[in-house]
């Protein structure tokens, strides 16, 4: 089964469960891998979270009814799962710029979010170039923050919660417990790593910042994370094109090769270039292969 085909199946429970509860970790299901891997395809391809995609579709079906009459404003406010009806005047407010009373005004603009078809929507943007890597574990000394996946918290939260550390001195303490010196394993004197939890679920999903960690060095302010030896694919960037390039790994990579997330931790690391002062980024994406793939 392709992965369009896959992520198609998801939508296709989100869109049977509009006037009802939306599970992303069902919808997850469908696609045959976790919710980290699932929500961030699904924002690469698409430009939004499953969660705001089964938003903005309750409130064009939910538009679709009103305007056609098919019943009261209480009772549609409950068939699509809102407690009061006050709760969906605002949710629909919000999306519309109208309240569920004025809808049915034949002058009245209301917006529609289509279905999205995975099959439509993934497209090539030209070459990637990549490597297929093996790699010891390892250990990263840090500190961490849990976002949440499912409801978006990581995709609106984890970068502005990291440029806001970088200027703390916590940051800079962590920075010279290295002395600026790159991993043994990593090669990379910072680094960001994602990881599941213990029972291999990832929501939601650990965000460490820190330093690959020898045996010899140690600090109480900061913990210990490990990351298991893995097979990544590797990808380049500079920081200014990272988010872009790492879109296209979840969006299109994944999608048009043999590979799927292999279950362990996603590793960034971070390179200065001192002659340009540009950040150059390397991405580790664990992978397998597909089965019934050679």
């Amino acid at each position: 089964m392709e992965w369009a085909e896959r992520l198609d199946g998801a939508v296709d429970y989100i869109e049977s469960n509009l006037n009802g509860r939306i599970d992303i970790r069902k919808a997850a299901d469908r696609a045959y891998c976790s919710v980290y891997h699932f929500s961030r395809m699904f924002v690469s391809i698409s430009g939004i979270t499953p969660a705001e995609y089964g938003r903005r579709r309750r409130m064009t079906v939910a538009a679709a009814d009103i305007k056609n009459g098919t019943g009261s404003i209480i009772d549609i406010a409950l068939k699509f799962g809102y407690d009061s009806p006050s709760a969906f005047s605002r949710a629909f407010r919000l999306y519309h710029g109208v309240m569920p009373s004025g809808a049915r005004e034949s002058v009245v603009r209301l917006r529609a979010y289509p279905r999205i078809s995975f099959r439509d929507t993934i497209r090539s943007n030209g070459i990637m170039d990549y490597r297929i890597i093996e790699k010891p574990g390892f250990s990263i000394l840090g500190i961490a923050q849990k976002f949440g996946v499912a409801d978006g918290e990581f995709s609106k939260k984890g970068r502005s919660f990291w440029s806001k550390f970088v200027l703390t001195e916590d940051y800079k303490k962590l920075c010279n417990l290295s002395g600026g010196r790159p991993g043994l394993v990593t090669g990379a004197p910072v680094m960001t790593a994602y990881l599941p939890n213990e029972d291999g679920s990832w929501d939601p999903v650990t965000n460490v910042f820190g330093i690959e960690n020898p045996e010899s060095m140690s600090d109480n302010s900061f913990e210990l994370y490990t990351v298991p030896a893995a097979t990544y694919a590797e990808f380049d960037c500079t920081m200014k094109t990272s988010t872009a390039v790492n879109k296209r790994v979840y969006g299109e990579w994944f999608p048009s090769t043999g590979y799927e997330h292999g279950n362990s931790a996603d590793i960034a690391l971070f390179y200065q270039i001192p002659w340009n002062r540009m950040v150059y980024v390397r991405w580790w994406v664990p992978v397998i292969k597909k089965s019934g793939v050679r």
